[in-house]
């Protein structure tokens, strides 16, 4: 019972009235139009033809295209349907709306005028009473007999009051049915969305690669250069404008990822490719551990796409290592074929088991590799070595 009482003023029905009011005054409109056009009709026209021919523009005017981004807005406005801005034209449905509306104003609209008219019966009870025409006459008596008039006024405003609160809870239901989102619509917010999803995981994979390869170097390369400061100052500068070069490309990164967020166009230096494994390994030996980068076959013939991804493996395979084994050496082979790129990035075990198998660097690279459709390992091999390995086709088109 209370929540029947309170019903009323958490729907909110004031702002569905106005919506119901605004659809009788489109069906005004077009029944004024309707009935000019039929004026020039050769014959009387009947009222049901009148009405007819008013629902069939009305439902001509919800074909059009703005019709169902003007209806969508009003159904947000007032009633609170929040629907998504129509993305493709689905006439048919648009149609079927305006003409919902129109009926259920205009029903909502009788009741409301008629309990308006009771709202005048105390009235004239008040004035001694009188014969009012309510469909047929009704006698008001004087007096206590005439008292009814009340009751009935107060049950006209709470009728009219869980009416509107009615219309509002129907019309939402009708609008989520007609100018909500169809199945194109959806699939396309679908395929946005994983579009979207898919940008995002590759941005967090990037940083986490750049930055987490930048960071891993760069300390220990300022160790090295506090080591040397005095002993051997030119290592020392060296090993300064390294974490220089490695701090700039980690900018570059950044920059590029934050422009792709903001949707800015591509900046004019681009991602790092295989073409840039000399300067990964230069990097690399600035910080004093031993590097060894060989290819086999011509890096020119992998797909920009591929040859990107691989730099990014390569990049992470080497900052594990430089985490996890530090000074340890680190032997970089890379195969290419006709059909497959095959990456192996090893140095020498420390015999412990390494965070980043589990980690956000290690997983990137799994989902880099399932994406274009190869497959990747990790782990402790012959005891010795750790071993990154992953390979990579070369004649497949990357997944969505």
């Amino acid at each position: 019972m209370r929540q029947f009482l309170r019903l009323p003023f958490t729907i909110g029905p004031y702002r569905g009235a106005v919506h119901a009011f605004l659809g009788v005054i489109l069906t005004a409109s077009v029944a004024l139009v309707a009935a000019g056009l039929l004026v020039l009709w050769p014959t009387r026209v009947h009222a049901l033809v009148l009405g007819a021919a008013a629902l069939v523009l009305i439902g001509a005017i919800g074909l059009l295209r703005p019709t169902r981004r003007a209806s969508v807005r009003l159904a947000n406005g007032l009633l609170s349907t929040g629907l998504p801005a129509p993305r493709r034209p689905r006439r048919i449905a648009a149609a079927a709306w305006q003409v919902a509306w129109t009926i259920a104003g205009g029903m909502l609209a009788a009741a409301v005028s008629l309990a308006l008219f009771t709202f005048g019966l105390p009235v004239v009870w008040l004035d001694e009473g009188g014969t009012v025409m309510f469909g047929s006459e009704v006698t008001i008596a004087p007096g206590a007999d005439g008292a009814w008039t009340l009751a009935a006024a107060v049950g006209a405003a709470l009728a009219a009051v869980y009416l509107c609160a009615g219309y509002e809870a129907l019309m939402r239901r009708i609008a989520a049915l007609l100018l909500g989102p169809g199945l194109a619509e959806r699939l396309a917010a679908a395929e946005a969305d994983a579009d979207r999803a898919a940008a995002r995981n590759r941005l967090a994979r990037d940083l986490h690669d750049s930055i987490g390869h930048t960071l891993t170097a760069s300390t220990i390369q300022a160790a090295v250069a506090k080591q040397a400061m005095e002993s051997d100052p030119e290592s020392a500068r060296r090993a300064i404008e390294a974490i220089e070069g490695t701090s700039r490309a980690a900018l570059d990164d950044l920059d590029r990822a934050l422009g792709v967020l903001r949707g800015e166009p591509a900046t004019a230096r681009p991602e790092p490719t295989l073409a840039d494994l000399d300067l990964l390994r230069d990097r690399i030996a600035h910080t004093g551990t031993g590097i060894s980068v060989h290819l086999d076959g011509d890096p020119g013939t992998v797909p920009a796409t591929i040859s990107q991804e691989a730099y990014r493996i390569v990049q992470e395979g080497v900052t594990n290592a430089l985490r996890h084994a530090p000074g340890a050496e680190i032997r970089v082979h890379l195969d290419i074929t006709d059909d497959h790129l095959h990456v192996r990035v090893s140095n020498r075990s420390t015999g412990t088991a390494r965070p980043g198998a589990r980690g956000r660097g290690l997983t990137g690279i799994a989902e880099r590799v399932r994406l274009l459709g190869g497959d990747a390992s990790a782990g402790t091999e012959g005891g010795t070595d750790w071993t990154l390995q992953a390979t990579l086709p070369l004649r497949v088109s990357e997944r969505p």
